[in-house]
């Protein structure tokens, strides 16, 4: 049952939808994510929602270490710098919502790119630790600045739908409307919102991963030696990784502070917000569009069904909550790295595989 005709030629291949199957598939999910809030409950409409914030920065995380082969645990930074850029514009000046979201994409690009000169010597575990020290340096200037950031009491973050003035936030957008019989309150109208960012996103990265671009930054990351004697100059490659990353990073942050309404500096924006990141690009399989989206959305819509799983299991019941998703969350990634190294993109590729070849074994 093959999934694609043969390819014969460039074009063939550089298709992103050549299969039938493939099709049929995207029509299936395009009719699904589109129906979801009409059918969910509102906190399952809010998961989802933070499940779209998720896809976007996971796929900002895998551009520069799925992509390009830099390990960051500096990422909670950009999401940090893009969530306060959303509130401070909001609230001081009254932009609208539709507007910050990239405003505060270049903010964080803006950083990415003034911080990656300074990692072109480092790699691996030691751009890692700088990348931490990145995440403590963006902290401390956000609590330092009270009078902008709010400081340790926090920010609000309004959702403008116009250009208004700063004391006088326009509500429209946050207000619940009524449509068709259905009521759309703020959770289902940011679904929506949302879906289109992350859906801009996905594609993006998936463009970019076939274009010059995204070689080259491939190349660099299986072997930057020879990707310079092949032409390929690996500093502007991970300059440019890092401007890009940042830039979704920023993206998702904006998301964050939209869907809260009120942020703080710790949590979340702390270490362990970027240690999630990585988790789920490993989850879902580290140098694939498919996998940073399919991490995502594992780690999110799993983390309520473990803290169910927690309270029945034996031992567990004296930690709390979000402890008991966390540990069994950290099990699951083990398991699954143990069986699949490839992470559900493995899982994936042995389901496709299994179809291309029915019913032959082989």
């Amino acid at each position: 049952m093959p999934n694609r005709p043969l390819t014969t030629s460039y074009q063939d291949d550089f298709s992103l939808l050549a299969g039938r199957w493939e099709r049929i598939g995207l029509l299936l999910l395009t009719v699904f994510v589109l129906a979801y809030p009409y059918f969910a409950t509102t906190n399952w409409v809010t998961v989802a929602n933070l499940a779209l914030i998720a896809v976007v920065g996971s796929v900002a995380l895998m551009i520069l270490t799925g992509f390009t082969g830099q390990i960051s645990l500096g990422h909670a930074a950009f999401l940090a710098i893009g969530a306060y850029t959303t509130g401070v514009l909001g609230s001081k000046f009254g932009l609208p919502f539709w507007l910050l979201i990239p405003a505060s994409g270049v903010m964080a690009a803006a950083v990415g790119l003034m911080i990656g000169p300074f990692a072109l010597r480092l790699e691996g575990l030691y751009l890692a630790i700088v990348t931490i020290g990145l995440t403590f340096l963006v902290n401390h200037v956000l609590l330092s600045m009270p009078d902008v950031t709010g400081g340790h009491v926090g920010l609000m973050v309004p959702a403008h739908a116009w250009f208004g003035e700063a004391n006088q936030p326009l509500t429209a957008f946050t207000e619940t409307w009524r449509i068709g019989g259905f009521d759309f309150n703020f959770e289902r109208k940011l679904y929506f919102v949302f879906l289109l960012v992350a859906v801009l996103t996905t594609f993006a990265a998936r463009n970019l991963a076939r274009s010059n671009t995204g070689r080259a930054m491939m190349a660099v990351r299986d072997q930057d030696v020879a990707a310079s004697v092949m032409g390929v100059s690996p500093a502007r490659t991970k300059i440019i990784a890092f401007g890009i990353s940042s830039f979704f990073a920023g993206v998702a942050g904006a998301l964050y502070g939209l869907q809260q309404q009120f942020i703080t500096v710790d949590p979340p924006f702390n270490l362990l917000l970027s240690v999630q990141y990585i988790a789920m690009i490993v989850l879902g399989g580290v140098g694939t569009v498919f996998g940073a989206v399919a991490g995502a959305l594992a780690f999110v819509f799993l983390s309520p069904l473990l803290e169910i799983l927690g309270r029945h299991t034996p031992l567990l019941q004296e930690l709390s909550s979000s402890q008991q998703s966390t540990l069994l969350f950290a099990v699951l990634v083990i398991v699954t790295l143990v069986f699949e190294p490839l992470g559900l993109y493995g899982i994936w590729l042995r389901i496709k595989r299994y179809f291309l070849a029915w019913p032959f074994r082989y």
